[in-house]
């Protein structure tokens, strides 16, 4: 038979089948998955060893036979539950050109397979999906379904159309070589070619192209040969001794408190503690030694508060930026701002003890101005002379190596002699002035005293809103080191939104065999960045 055929025609149909075999392999790669081992397949209690099953399959279609259009299919078994297979069809009559009515064509049908048992199995159910090319030439007929060929009843159409579609089959076994299997689907694709005014005249009038639904219907006969024996031999084994299985050692560690906004700030402001560590003020304490005390400093005599009088500006800006932060925080609160206001140790004493105590309130009015906060959230101490503060530099001069001469050391020691010794302020410092003949007390005055002109010591003490949420994790995880899993599940599934007890969450459900949530679990809690999770799933994932 001779079938005329375009340049268009020829490219389209290189084009279809290309794309044809494009999908199918495309879907054949995912189809791909692990078999059981050579010769056995496990259930619970027996050993399966199936029988020698042939991979490959022939397939004829009868409902393409009956509409005389010869074609043959192979199968090939990929797994367990999957095969691939390729149809082909070819209808060459009438082969007379003079002929009026015709349906010649050429069918190329690729297509993959999942089966609901196992692949090729009696009785199995299968999906498929499938691409088709097909080169057609066609004249008075008319087809009582599909939107493909709508319009030859009245003319000639010639041309390429490619499709893709899905369908559903069952397969049954006849005999030993024989299995039958229908299918139904649907296919949608695109057709394109040339059309003529008659199924016998040459004479082109037109072009068509465009997209068109068809049914797939097929009654497969399928050959594909059974071994004598049974598909499978169950072979039942003697139940082994129960083995206890080993246990993870899950990692879990309780989870902090959160404190809030104070507690946060607190990593980098040690100036805040909770009011779980107030102290009370007494003289005795050398607070230039404690972690994180801000200063304010005064100039000589002075009460009045600058921030352009050496490091005030940035101290100042802190110490507000910290309050007002930690006022605007639901989750914490100021419990108390301690102020312990100082003066250097030169002058009369009772001037001294004024000028320490308007310097507290110099730095309590500042800010106040800034934040607006009540007197009652302030604890103003007067430190007077810093007596306390003077020895302990004096003293980190004196064991300082190499810093002064040994008799400017030894006059120093002195010094701190006369601290220690003279009970009375006013003689102290008069005592102190005369030391190698004054020469030591300039020393102290010029190079030690001017730390001692501030408003001293200041430190925030807070309050958090307690933790109901990690005192609830911590629970759940106590009753995971008990061994009680199915209440420690109940306890850590109320906060299982917090991102702190995702990991002991998910020991709770691996010990409750609900192994994938609990990889869930342990997932988001490494992501989150918990190395507790990390270590764990590690162990689990191995």
């Amino acid at each position: 038979m001779s079938i005329n055929t375009t340049t268009k025609s020829h490219t389209g149909r290189r084009i279809a089948l290309s794309l044809c075999l494009v999908i199918v392999m495309s879907l054949a790669s995912h189809a791909q998955q692990q078999l059981p081992p050579p010769g056995y397949r496990i259930d619970s209690t027996h050993i399966v060893k199936p029988g020698h099953t042939f991979p490959l399959a022939v397939r004829n279609n009868l409902l393409y036979d009956a509409f005389l259009t010869p074609n043959l299919g192979v199968d090939w078994r990929l797994s367990r539950r999957w095969s691939i297979g390729l149809t082909a069809g070819y209808r060459p009559w009438p082969t007379s050109d003079d002929t009026s009515r015709k349906w010649r064509h050429v069918l190329i049908m690729p297509e993959l397979r999942h089966w609901s048992d196992s692949t090729f199995a009696d009785r199995s159910w299968f999906w498929g999906v499938n691409a088709v090319y097909s080169h057609f030439n066609v004249a008075d007929v008319d087809f009582p379904i599909g939107t493909l060929y709508s319009a030859v009843k009245d003319e000639r159409r010639q041309g390429d159309l490619v499709a893709v579609g899905a369908s559903v089959g069952r397969s049954w076994r006849l005999c030993r070589w024989l299995r039958i299997e229908a299918e139904a689907g649907l296919d949608v694709g695109y057709a394109l070619g040339d059309s003529y005014r008659c199924g016998r005249c040459g004479m082109k009038v037109g072009d068509f192209s465009g997209p068109f639904l068809m049914p797939k219907l097929a009654l497969n006969l399928v050959l594909h040969p059974q071994p004598t024996q049974p598909q499978y031999a169950v072979v039942p084994i003697q139940p082994a001794e129960p083995v206890e299985p080993v246990k993870p050692h899950f990692v879990i560690h309780p989870v902090a408190d959160f404190s809030g906004q104070a507690g946060i700030l607190q990593r980098d402001n040690p100036v805040l503690e909770h009011i779980s560590q107030y102290r009370p003020y007494d003289r005795t304490r050398i607070l230039r030694k404690e972690k994180g005390a801000l200063y304010v400093h005064f100039p000589l005599d002075k009460s009045e508060l600058s921030s352009d009088y050496r490091d005030n500006a940035g101290v100042l800006d802190r110490i507000v930026d910290i309050t007002r932060q930690i006022l605007a925080d639901s989750t914490s609160n100021v419990c108390r701002i301690q102020i312990i206001g100082l003066a250097s140790v030169e002058g009369a004493v009772t001037h001294n003890e004024e000028l320490a105590a308007q310097r507290a309130e110099a730095l309590k009015a500042y800010i106040q101005q800034q934040v607006a906060t009540p007197d009652t959230l302030y604890e103003l101490c007067n430190g007077g002379e810093a007596w306390t503060e003077l020895r302990d530099q004096i003293n980190d001069v004196v064991i300082a190596p190499g810093t002064h001469s040994d008799s400017e050391v030894q006059a120093l020691r002195q010094a701190i002699a006369i601290i220690d010794s003279e009970a009375d302020l006013s003689r102290r410092e008069q005592r102190l002035r005369t030391i190698d003949g004054g020469s030591t007390y300039r020393y102290i005055r010029e190079q030690l005293l001017p730390d001692q002109r501030n408003s001293g010591y200041l430190r925030i003490y807070y309050d958090y809103v307690p933790d109901t949420r990690a005192a609830s994790i911590n629970s759940g995880t106590q009753l995971l080191a008990e061994g009680r899993y199915q209440e420690a599940l109940a306890k850590l599934s109320e906060v299982r939104d917090d991102p702190r007890g995702w990991n002991a969450l998910a020991v709770a459900l691996w010990y409750c065999d609900r192994h994938d949530e609990a990889i869930t679990y342990f997932r988001r809690a490494a992501d989150n960045g918990n190395h507790d999770a990390r270590e764990n799933l590690r162990q689990i994932t191995r």
